[in-house]
Protein backbone atom coordinates (compact mmCIF):
# COMPACT_ATOMS: atom_id res chain seq x y z
CA UNK A 1 0.00 0.00 0.00
CA UNK A 2 1.12 3.57 -0.56
CA UNK A 3 2.42 5.57 2.36
CA UNK A 4 -0.65 7.30 3.84
CA UNK A 5 -0.95 9.70 6.80
CA UNK A 6 -0.95 7.93 10.15
CA UNK A 7 -2.42 10.50 12.57
CA UNK A 8 -5.24 13.03 12.28
CA UNK A 9 -6.74 11.29 9.28
CA UNK A 10 -10.07 9.85 8.16
CA UNK A 11 -10.09 6.84 5.83
CA UNK A 12 -13.18 5.73 3.95
CA UNK A 13 -13.04 2.19 2.60
CA UNK A 14 -15.10 -0.52 1.00
CA UNK A 15 -14.94 -4.26 1.65
CA UNK A 16 -15.93 -5.24 -1.85
CA UNK A 17 -16.39 -8.98 -1.32
CA UNK A 18 -18.65 -8.41 1.70
CA UNK A 19 -20.72 -5.42 0.56
CA UNK A 20 -19.66 -3.44 3.63
CA UNK A 21 -18.53 0.18 3.77
CA UNK A 22 -16.42 1.60 6.54
CA UNK A 23 -14.71 4.60 8.05
CA UNK A 24 -11.55 4.62 10.14
CA UNK A 25 -10.47 7.70 12.09
CA UNK A 26 -7.17 8.05 13.91
CA UNK A 27 -6.48 11.19 15.93
CA UNK A 28 -3.12 12.19 17.37
CA UNK A 29 -2.16 15.86 17.80
CA UNK A 30 -5.77 16.98 17.37
CA UNK A 31 -6.90 14.77 20.26
CA UNK A 32 -3.97 15.80 22.47
CA UNK A 33 -4.85 19.46 21.87
CA UNK A 34 -8.41 18.86 23.06
CA UNK A 35 -7.39 16.64 25.98
CA UNK A 36 -4.80 19.15 27.17
CA UNK A 37 -7.37 21.88 27.78
CA UNK A 38 -8.41 20.43 31.17
CA UNK A 39 -7.28 17.89 33.74
CA UNK A 40 -9.91 15.31 32.90
CA UNK A 41 -10.36 12.29 35.19
CA UNK A 42 -9.27 9.08 33.40
CA UNK A 43 -12.75 7.73 32.63
CA UNK A 44 -13.96 11.09 31.32
CA UNK A 45 -10.72 11.56 29.37
CA UNK A 46 -11.39 8.27 27.58
CA UNK A 47 -15.07 9.05 26.95
CA UNK A 48 -14.25 12.49 25.51
CA UNK A 49 -11.64 10.96 23.20
CA UNK A 50 -14.14 8.36 22.02
CA UNK A 51 -16.77 11.04 21.39
CA UNK A 52 -14.28 13.18 19.47
CA UNK A 53 -13.29 10.24 17.27
CA UNK A 54 -16.99 9.46 16.80
CA UNK A 55 -17.80 13.00 15.68
CA UNK A 56 -15.28 12.64 12.86
CA UNK A 57 -16.31 9.05 12.16
CA UNK A 58 -19.93 10.02 11.58
CA UNK A 59 -18.95 12.56 8.93
CA UNK A 60 -17.33 9.85 6.82
CA UNK A 61 -20.36 8.73 4.82
CA UNK A 62 -22.49 11.86 4.68
CA UNK A 63 -22.41 15.05 2.64
CA UNK A 64 -21.70 17.61 5.34
CA UNK A 65 -22.19 21.37 5.08
CA UNK A 66 -21.23 22.91 8.38
CA UNK A 67 -20.54 20.68 11.36
CA UNK A 68 -21.56 17.47 13.07
CA UNK A 69 -21.61 17.40 16.86
CA UNK A 70 -22.18 14.78 19.52
CA UNK A 71 -23.47 16.32 22.75
CA UNK A 72 -24.29 14.69 26.05
CA UNK A 73 -26.06 16.41 28.95
CA UNK A 74 -27.09 15.10 32.34
CA UNK A 75 -28.09 16.38 35.78
CA UNK A 76 -25.40 14.26 37.41
CA UNK A 77 -21.69 14.73 37.97
CA UNK A 78 -21.00 14.59 34.23
CA UNK A 79 -22.90 17.72 33.30
CA UNK A 80 -21.94 18.06 29.65
CA UNK A 81 -19.74 16.49 26.99
CA UNK A 82 -19.41 17.99 23.54
CA UNK A 83 -17.43 16.93 20.45
CA UNK A 84 -17.60 18.42 16.97
CA UNK A 85 -16.14 17.89 13.51
CA UNK A 86 -16.66 20.38 10.67
CA UNK A 87 -16.89 19.83 6.93
CA UNK A 88 -13.27 21.03 6.77
CA UNK A 89 -12.13 18.35 9.19
CA UNK A 90 -11.66 20.70 12.15
CA UNK A 91 -12.24 19.12 15.55
CA UNK A 92 -12.96 20.52 18.99
CA UNK A 93 -14.42 19.17 22.20
CA UNK A 94 -14.77 19.61 25.94
CA UNK A 95 -16.56 18.28 29.00
CA UNK A 96 -17.87 19.80 32.22
CA UNK A 97 -18.15 17.78 35.38
CA UNK A 98 -18.30 17.82 39.14
CA UNK A 99 -16.32 15.58 41.46
CA UNK A 100 -16.71 12.80 42.21
CA UNK A 101 -17.56 11.15 38.93
CA UNK A 102 -19.27 7.76 39.21
CA UNK A 103 -17.21 4.65 38.58
CA UNK A 104 -17.63 3.14 36.11
CA UNK A 105 -18.74 6.09 34.01
CA UNK A 106 -21.70 4.54 32.17
CA UNK A 107 -24.02 6.53 29.92
CA UNK A 108 -27.08 4.51 30.88
CA UNK A 109 -26.50 5.25 34.57
CA UNK A 110 -26.32 9.05 34.28
CA UNK A 111 -29.38 10.81 35.75
CA UNK A 112 -31.64 12.62 33.28
CA UNK A 113 -29.09 12.03 30.53
CA UNK A 114 -29.67 12.85 26.89
CA UNK A 115 -27.42 12.60 23.84
CA UNK A 116 -27.96 14.35 20.53
CA UNK A 117 -26.27 14.23 17.15
CA UNK A 118 -26.63 17.60 15.43
CA UNK A 119 -25.80 18.19 11.78
CA UNK A 120 -26.01 21.55 10.09
CA UNK A 121 -24.84 25.06 9.45
CA UNK A 122 -25.70 27.49 12.25
CA UNK A 123 -25.02 30.59 10.16
CA UNK A 124 -27.43 29.41 7.46
CA UNK A 125 -30.08 28.22 9.87
CA UNK A 126 -29.88 24.66 8.55
CA UNK A 127 -30.02 22.06 11.27
CA UNK A 128 -30.97 18.43 11.80
CA UNK A 129 -30.88 16.79 15.21
CA UNK A 130 -31.28 13.14 16.14
CA UNK A 131 -31.63 11.86 19.69
CA UNK A 132 -29.58 8.87 20.80
CA UNK A 133 -31.25 6.50 23.25
CA UNK A 134 -28.93 5.78 26.16
CA UNK A 135 -29.74 2.14 26.83
CA UNK A 136 -26.08 1.14 26.79
CA UNK A 137 -23.04 2.06 28.87
CA UNK A 138 -20.65 3.11 26.13
CA UNK A 139 -20.62 5.74 23.40
CA UNK A 140 -19.96 3.07 20.74
CA UNK A 141 -22.89 0.84 21.75
CA UNK A 142 -25.23 3.82 21.96
CA UNK A 143 -24.28 4.96 18.46
CA UNK A 144 -24.70 1.44 17.06
CA UNK A 145 -28.23 1.40 18.44
CA UNK A 146 -28.87 4.84 16.93
CA UNK A 147 -27.93 3.61 13.44
CA UNK A 148 -30.11 0.52 13.73
CA UNK A 149 -33.10 2.67 14.70
CA UNK A 150 -32.53 5.62 12.37
CA UNK A 151 -31.29 3.84 9.24
CA UNK A 152 -32.56 0.27 9.79
CA UNK A 153 -29.10 -0.95 8.83
CA UNK A 154 -26.73 -2.79 11.16
CA UNK A 155 -23.54 -0.97 12.13
CA UNK A 156 -20.48 -1.99 14.09
CA UNK A 157 -18.59 0.77 15.88
CA UNK A 158 -15.36 0.53 17.86
CA UNK A 159 -13.95 3.49 19.79
CA UNK A 160 -10.86 3.78 21.96
CA UNK A 161 -8.72 6.56 23.43
CA UNK A 162 -5.59 6.89 25.52
CA UNK A 163 -3.18 9.74 26.26
CA UNK A 164 -1.78 9.78 22.72
CA UNK A 165 -4.54 8.73 20.35
CA UNK A 166 -8.28 8.53 19.87
CA UNK A 167 -9.43 6.05 17.24
CA UNK A 168 -12.76 5.01 15.77
CA UNK A 169 -13.81 2.30 13.34
CA UNK A 170 -17.31 2.08 11.85
CA UNK A 171 -18.68 -0.60 9.54
CA UNK A 172 -22.08 -0.54 7.87
CA UNK A 173 -23.83 -3.24 5.91
CA UNK A 174 -24.74 -1.93 2.48
CA UNK A 175 -27.04 -4.37 0.66
CA UNK A 176 -26.66 -2.61 -2.68
CA UNK A 177 -22.86 -2.40 -2.59
CA UNK A 178 -20.32 -5.08 -3.23
CA UNK A 179 -21.82 -6.40 -6.46
CA UNK A 180 -22.16 -10.09 -7.18
CA UNK A 181 -19.98 -11.30 -4.32
CA UNK A 182 -22.06 -9.61 -1.61
CA UNK A 183 -25.33 -10.64 -3.21
CA UNK A 184 -24.29 -14.30 -3.12
CA UNK A 185 -22.70 -14.22 0.34
CA UNK A 186 -25.43 -14.34 2.98
CA UNK A 187 -22.87 -14.71 5.77
CA UNK A 188 -20.74 -11.71 4.78
CA UNK A 189 -21.93 -9.34 7.50
CA UNK A 190 -21.66 -11.98 10.22
CA UNK A 191 -18.17 -12.83 9.03
CA UNK A 192 -17.07 -9.19 9.11
CA UNK A 193 -18.52 -8.70 12.59
CA UNK A 194 -16.72 -11.82 13.79
CA UNK A 195 -13.39 -10.66 12.32
CA UNK A 196 -13.84 -7.20 13.82
CA UNK A 197 -14.56 -8.68 17.25
CA UNK A 198 -10.98 -9.98 17.35
CA UNK A 199 -9.73 -6.39 17.42
CA UNK A 200 -8.85 -5.18 20.91
CA UNK A 201 -8.47 -1.58 22.06
CA UNK A 202 -4.68 -1.80 22.25
CA UNK A 203 -4.36 -3.01 18.65
CA UNK A 204 -6.84 -0.40 17.46
CA UNK A 205 -4.80 2.36 19.12
CA UNK A 206 -1.34 1.12 18.23
CA UNK A 207 -1.70 0.13 14.56
CA UNK A 208 -1.43 2.47 11.56
CA UNK A 209 -4.73 2.70 9.64
CA UNK A 210 -3.74 0.98 6.39
CA UNK A 211 -1.92 -1.78 8.29
CA UNK A 212 -4.93 -2.34 10.50
CA UNK A 213 -7.36 -2.60 7.61
CA UNK A 214 -5.13 -4.96 5.69
CA UNK A 215 -4.51 -7.13 8.76
CA UNK A 216 -8.22 -7.50 9.44
CA UNK A 217 -9.82 -7.56 6.01
CA UNK A 218 -7.20 -8.55 3.45
CA UNK A 219 -9.41 -11.40 2.21
CA UNK A 220 -12.32 -9.03 1.58
CA UNK A 221 -10.66 -6.83 -1.10
CA UNK A 222 -10.23 -3.62 0.86
CA UNK A 223 -10.62 -0.56 -1.36
CA UNK A 224 -9.34 2.63 0.24
CA UNK A 225 -10.57 6.01 -0.91
CA UNK A 226 -8.64 9.26 -0.73
CA UNK A 227 -7.83 10.01 2.94
CA UNK A 228 -9.16 13.15 4.55
CA UNK A 229 -6.96 15.27 6.81
CA UNK A 230 -8.21 16.22 10.26
CA UNK A 231 -6.92 18.82 12.72
CA UNK A 232 -7.82 20.69 15.86
CA UNK A 233 -9.72 23.85 15.03
CA UNK A 234 -12.27 26.12 16.64
CA UNK A 235 -15.20 27.87 15.01
CA UNK A 236 -15.31 30.68 17.54
CA UNK A 237 -15.06 34.21 16.17
CA UNK A 238 -15.60 37.77 17.32
CA UNK A 239 -18.83 37.80 15.32
CA UNK A 240 -20.20 34.76 17.16
CA UNK A 241 -19.19 36.17 20.54
CA UNK A 242 -20.85 39.45 19.55
CA UNK A 243 -24.04 37.55 18.80
CA UNK A 244 -23.86 35.80 22.16
CA UNK A 245 -23.45 39.10 24.04
CA UNK A 246 -26.27 40.70 22.08
CA UNK A 247 -28.54 37.78 22.99
CA UNK A 248 -27.91 38.49 26.70
CA UNK A 249 -29.57 41.89 26.41
CA UNK A 250 -28.55 45.38 27.52
CA UNK A 251 -29.05 44.87 31.27
CA UNK A 252 -26.73 41.87 31.50
CA UNK A 253 -24.08 43.44 29.27
CA UNK A 254 -24.15 46.66 31.32
CA UNK A 255 -23.89 44.67 34.55
CA UNK A 256 -20.91 42.74 33.19
CA UNK A 257 -19.15 45.94 32.17
CA UNK A 258 -19.70 47.49 35.61
CA UNK A 259 -18.49 44.38 37.40
CA UNK A 260 -15.35 44.05 35.27
CA UNK A 261 -14.10 47.62 35.09
CA UNK A 262 -15.71 48.73 31.85
CA UNK A 263 -14.41 45.78 29.85
CA UNK A 264 -15.83 42.36 29.09
CA UNK A 265 -13.44 39.51 28.39
CA UNK A 266 -14.80 36.33 26.83
CA UNK A 267 -12.46 33.33 26.72
CA UNK A 268 -13.32 30.47 24.38
CA UNK A 269 -13.38 27.22 26.35
CA UNK A 270 -12.29 25.23 23.30
CA UNK A 271 -9.22 27.14 22.13
CA UNK A 272 -8.57 29.79 24.84
CA UNK A 273 -8.93 32.64 22.35
CA UNK A 274 -9.68 35.88 24.22
CA UNK A 275 -12.18 38.47 23.03
CA UNK A 276 -12.36 41.94 24.62
CA UNK A 277 -15.23 44.43 24.49
CA UNK A 278 -15.16 47.90 26.05
CA UNK A 279 -18.15 50.20 26.57
CA UNK A 280 -17.93 51.59 23.05
CA UNK A 281 -17.86 48.08 21.57
CA UNK A 282 -20.82 47.12 23.76
CA UNK A 283 -22.85 50.13 22.66
CA UNK A 284 -22.17 49.38 19.01
CA UNK A 285 -23.18 45.71 19.28
CA UNK A 286 -26.30 46.49 21.30
CA UNK A 287 -27.47 49.14 18.84
CA UNK A 288 -26.52 47.30 15.66
CA UNK A 289 -29.44 46.37 13.43
CA UNK A 290 -27.53 43.35 12.14
CA UNK A 291 -27.63 40.56 14.70
CA UNK A 292 -25.33 37.59 14.12
CA UNK A 293 -26.75 34.34 15.35
CA UNK A 294 -25.66 33.47 18.86
CA UNK A 295 -23.76 30.20 19.09
CA UNK A 296 -25.75 27.25 20.34
CA UNK A 297 -22.65 25.44 21.57
CA UNK A 298 -20.35 26.29 24.48
CA UNK A 299 -18.11 29.24 23.58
Amino acid sequence: MENLPVDDVLHRFLLEHAGVRGVLVRLGPAWREVAGRADYPPALHAMLGEALAASALLTGNIKLDGALSVELKSSGALRMLFAECTDHGRLRGLARWNEPLPEPLALNALPDASMAITIGNVERGQRYQGLVELQHASVAESLENYFIQSEQLPARILLAANDQHAVGLMLQKMPDEGGHHAAQDDDAWSRIVHITATLGAAELLDTAPEQLLYRLYHEESVRLFEPRSLAFGCSCSRERVTGMLRSLGRDEVEAALTARGDEIEVICEFCAQRYHFDRIDAEVLLNSSVAPAAPDTPQ
